[in-house]
């Protein structure tokens, strides 16, 4: 009689080990904290546009300005500061007081209509909004088994992402209906009723060993690589979300909500394949074809009259951020020890911070002089300038206690 393979035979010791070496993924703690993250993302993007359209009526386009200026002035401020705090605070203290910033401020946002007050307000929203990002970031990083880091971390993208898709475009709907006031007070009270969840968190923050500042970080190769090839593809989604309703003729405006809809769905899929191949097979693989793919989808747009190509393009580009995103932090995080997380968080967002602002601001001022096609083509040639980082991708670990090495690489 033939009989099917024992319990202990090959394929289910193999399946058995399989198991093993990844471990579950959703835990207690990571639920309670991706329930901060949705009331942190709320919190900011309900007021995100809210804002400047209250300080635009009270004060015209100039205060509508001031008060994105000085939100994003101080959220790459804090982003600065916040591994600092949390080394000597730890996680959880560090992402209270940034939900605290980032909700208290707004119930008292609409007080009065002066420039200086609503400027003020989003200002310390802005710190924050770095404190939660950064400090959250790695408290997130330190609940996610490392075996299964890329995945975690794609669960994370797509858990804080869909809340801003609904509450950015929610948040001016709600105050046409309702006034600024009553969004305001949402936004505020969805940031501080986060705090509840954190409080039953574990601070998983090492403060046994000295962590690396964000100065070293940046002269650390083996995270500044990362960091620049993530840049230069943040550089051009700041571009495609600011200009490509400009770029595109008015008569496909239907056109411009397709790609851009586009765009967010396959980066949140690639995102997520991103993190599954890498933890099987490594991420290091992943950075240089996220970048190519991120530069030939913004090549492809160029010709901004072809509505395939603007589709197509941008469902390129989608897939190569998204791998990127997901590629690039999760690198950082194998590459550094745990006292570092703060540190990799902050570097991160600066890298997107940063590089969707100066793209932005810099391809207004190519594209006035060239045209729109021309822009877009010179931006993906100079998304190229970070081939030399993305090819120097290896595995490395940066020990925060051993200085590095006199070029900057850890050896």
């Amino acid at each position: 009689m033939t009989t099917g393979p024992t319990s202990d035979s090959p394929a289910d010791e193999a399946t058995s080990s399989e198991r093993a070496s990844f471990p579950p993924l959703l835990t207690r703690p990571l639920l309670l904290r991706f329930i901060s993250m949705v009331g942190a993302s709320l919190s900011f993007f309900l007021l995100l546009s809210v804002v400047p359209a209250y300080a635009a009526e009270r004060g015209g386009g100039g205060a509508a300005g001031l008060a994105t200026g000085s939100l994003m002035l101080a959220t790459v401020l804090g982003e600065l500061v916040t591994p600092r705090l949390v080394g000597r605070f730890g996680y959880r203290p560090t992402l209270i007081a940034g939900l605290f910033l980032l909700g208290a401020p707004a119930l008292v946002l609409t007080v009065s209509g002066q420039a200086a007050w609503i400027a003020t307000v989003c200002f310390v929203r802005g710190l924050g909004f770095a404190l939660t990002i950064v400090a959250g970031g790695a408290l997130t990083a330190s609940l996610i088994p490392d075996e299964r880091r890329g995945e975690g971390l794609a669960l994370v993208g797509v858990v804080s992402g869909v809340p801003s898709l609904v509450a950015l475009p929610l948040g001016l709907w709600l105050a046409g209906r309702a006034g600024y006031g009553p969004v305001a007070v949402a936004g505020g009270l969805a940031a501080l009723a986060a705090i509840v969840f954190v409080l039953g968190l574990p601070d998983r923050a090492d403060r046994s060993e000295q962590p690396l500042g964000v100065v070293r970080g940046l002269r650390t190769g083996a995270l500044l690589r990362p960091v620049l090839v993530f840049a230069a593809t943040a550089t051009a989604a700041g571009i495609l979300v600011t200009f490509l309703p400009l770029a595109v003729p008015s008569a496909s405006a239907g056109v411009v909500a397709a790609a851009l809809f586009v765009q967010t769905a396959t980066s949140t899929l690639t995102r997520w394949l991103a993190g599954r191949h890498g933890d099987r097979h490594g991420s290091e693989r992943l950075v240089l074809p996220g970048l190519l793919l991120s530069a030939a989808g913004v090549l492809v747009i160029a010709p901004t009259t072809n509505p395939v190509a603007v589709i197509a393009g941008t469902a390129l580009f989608g897939a190569g951020f998204g791998i990127t995103q997901n590629a690039t932090l999760t690198l950082m995080y194998t590459r550094a020890s745990a006292a570092s997380y703060g540190t990799v968080s902050a570097l991160w967002n600066l890298a997107y911070d940063g590089g969707m602002g100066l793209g932005a601001a810099g391809f207004g001022i190519t594209a006035g002089l060239t045209g729109y096609p021309w822009a877009f083509g010179l931006t993906a040639l100079l998304m190229l300038v970070a081939l030399a980082p993305a090819l120097r991708n290896r595995r490395v670990t940066v020990p925060s206690a051993r200085p590095p090495a006199v070029d900057g690489d850890p050896r």
